[in-house]
């Protein structure tokens, strides 16, 4: 399992930055990536929008994703981690929007949680079906997301055919 300052190092290493757009975890993802000693060297700042219209006000998710696919999908996850990379241009964001509990919302059940990745490779959305309770999702969340982009710097650059990265 990846942590923030594995992480950090790869940011650095590769000349990368990171933003990050958070709702369901509410700053902890920005938290967790400060805790790794020198983070100011990759991690730029992140936004927390919690509310629907933050959404679309700070990281411009469109009112049309909004009413299509609502802020519980894959379709906003990808439009939260491209706003943010725009709004501070960043080499990568890393977003998380979901259902943490302890009630159903947009009819999703809890632990429906959706990360989004965008970066110079394109934007990809990690989809978790979650168990627990709030916190728990929420840090598991969390940790999804260090592991995608430690995951993605990882192996960038290398040859999937080498057999030594078997």
């Amino acid at each position: 399992m990846a942590d923030e300052t594995d992480l950090i190092d790869l940011l650095v290493a590769h000349g990368a930055s990171v933003v990050t757009a958070e709702s369901l975890t509410g700053g902890r993802l920005a938290a967790r990536l400060t805790e790794a000693p020198g983070s100011s060297r990759a991690f730029l700042g992140g936004v927390v929008t919690y509310a629907t219209e933050a959404k679309m006000a700070v990281l411009d998710v469109p009112e049309e994703i909004v009413e299509k696919y609502g802020v519980v999908s894959e379709e906003c996850a990808r439009e939260m981690a491209e706003g943010a990379r725009r709004l501070y241009g960043s080499t990568y964001a890393l977003s998380a929007t979901g259902v943490a509990g302890p009630d159903r919302q947009e009819d999703k059940p809890v632990g429906t949680v959706f990360v989004g990745l965008a970066g110079p490779e394109g934007t990809e959305v990690l989809s978790l079906d979650l168990d627990g309770d709030r916190e728990t999702i929420q840090k598991s969340t969390v940790a999804a997301a260090v592991e995608v982009l430690t995951e993605r710097l990882g192996s960038a650059g290398r040859d999937p055919e080498d057999p030594a990265l078997g």
